[in-house]
C-alpha cells in the first residue's frame, strides 16, 4: 500500500489494482489514523467522520478498512453497529446460503467449500427482501486464493448499454423470475444448501406456503422433500439515487455457479414475461463484468462495506490448511 493522504481526519490509501473512474477509486481504502488504540476508538472515530465516510461509500460502491483494531466476532459486531445502520438478521433473510452465527448481527459469509468459487451477485438480489448494505471481516486471511471480487454493478451496466443496448432495454423493462430448489435438510457441501424450513423460518408444509404467497412466489414439492420455487417479477436493472442504472441482479451467479443453469438457463432464470435469456447474453454479461472487478485480497483484521445496490460482490476459491474466516454483517434495506 502506498500514496497515504495524512492530511484529513480520514486518512486514504491507494494499491496498483485500484481502480478510477471518474476521479473516483474503486474500492477507497481507508486506514487507521494512528489514533485507534481500540474499537470504542474506531467507533468513536466512525461516528466522527460518518458523513464523509457515507459520501465515499456512495461514490466508490465499496471501503475497505485496513489497521484497525478489530480481531474477533465480537469486535467487528461493535464496529459494524457503530454506523447505527438498522439490522438484517441471516434469520430473517430467505438466503439459501448455509451459514453461522456467531452473534444475532454476525454470521460467515458462506460455508461452502473451499473449491468452490462463488461468483459475483448482490446479495439475496434473486429474493424480494434483501440488504442495502454488507459489512465483511476478515478474520483470518487464507493462506492462499480467497480473495473477494468486487464489481461495479452501475459501471457494467454502462457497458452492456452501449453494446448491446437491446438486451440492456429487456432487461430493464422485463425484469427477472428466479427458480431455487431448497433441499428437506441443510447441505454444506452446496452454495446453495440452505433447508426450506431454515430459508423460510417455517416448521410444517403448511407455514411454508403461507410464507411463499405473501411473498408471491408460485412453488411446486418434489417427491424427495425439497421445495421448488420461483419468485414473482424482480428488478434486473434498479435507479440508484444519482441518478445512475446499475445491474442488479444474481444473473452471474446463476448463471455460471448454479448447478445445470449453464446447460439451460431457463430452469433458473428467466425475463420476467417468461421469455428465456439470450445464453450468449449471458455468457457477454459475464465477460464484461471482469472489466469492472476488483479482487480484494484479504489480510487478517480487514474490514470491507460493501454498497450491495452499486457493487456485486463473490469469493474466489482458496487452499492450505489454514482455514479462511470471513465474516459478515448485513444492514436492513430503507428502500
Amino acid at each position: 500500500m502506498n500514496n497515504v493522504n495524512d492530511t484529513a481526519a480520514v486518512k486514504y490509501a491507494r494499491v496498483p489494482t485500484q481502480h478510477t473512474y471518474n476521479d473516483d477509486v474503486f474500492p477507497q481504502i481507508v486506514v487507521n489514523n494512528d489514533n485507534c488504540k481500540t474499537v470504542a476508538d474506531t467507533v468513536e472515530f466512525v461516528k466522527a467522520n460518518q458523513a464523509e465516510l457515507e459520501a465515499q461509500l456512495a461514490k466508490a460502491g465499496a471501503l475497505l478498512f485496513r489497521g484497525f483494531p478489530i480481531d474477533s466476532a465480537e469486535t467487528f459486531d461493535v464496529f459494524s453497529a457503530g454506523f447505527g445502520y438498522p439490522n438484517f438478521t441471516y434469520q430473517e433473510s430467505l438466503s439459501n446460503a448455509v451459514r453461522i452465527n456467531f452473534t444475532e448481527r454476525v454470521f460467515t459469509a458462506n460455508e461452502a467449500p473451499k473449491d468452490v468459487e462463488i461468483f459475483l451477485h448482490h446479495e439475496m438480489a434473486q429474493t424480494p427482501i434483501s440488504p442495502s448494505k454488507l459489512f465483511f471481516f476478515c478474520q483470518y486471511a487464507a493462506e492462499e486464493g480467497g480473495a473477494t471480487p468486487l464489481c461495479r454493478s452501475d459501471k457494467l451496466f454502462e457497458a452492456l448499454k452501449a453494446e448491446n443496448p437491446e438486451l440492456a432495454r429487456d432487461f430493464k423493462e422485463k425484469g427477472l423470475k428466479y427458480t431455487t430448489t431448497m433441499p428437506a435438510a441443510n447441505d454444506a457441501n452446496s452454495g446453495q444448501g440452505r433447508s426450506w424450513k431454515s430459508t423460510l423460518s417455517v416448521e410444517s408444509v403448511e407455514e411454508a406456503e403461507a410464507k411463499l404467497q405473501e411473498l408471491g412466489y408460485s412453488w411446486q414439492w418434489m417427491d424427495d422433500g425439497s421445495l421448488k420455487a420461483i419468485t414473482p417479477v424482480l428488478p434486473a436493472v434498479i435507479e440508484l439515487d444519482d441518478g445512475s442504472e446499475t445491474f442488479y441482479n444474481q444473473l452471474i451467479a446463476a448463471y455460471m455457479g448454479w448447478k445445470g443453469v449453464r446447460e439451460n438457463p431457463s430452469s433458473a432464470i428467466t425475463f420476467g414475461d417468461d421469455s428465456a435469456i439470450p445464453k450468449e447474453g449471458l455468457e457477454r454479461v459475464a465477460e464484461l463484468s471482469e472489466d469492472f472487478t476488483f479482487d480484494l485480497e484479504w489480510q487478517d483484521g480487514d474490514v470491507a462495506i460493501v454498497d450491495n445496490y452499486r457493487a456485486m460482490h463473490g469469493r474466489r476459491p482458496y487452499s492450505g490448511d489454514r482455514k479462511r474466516v470471513v465474516l459478515v454483517a448485513l444492514v436492513a434495506s430503507e428502500r
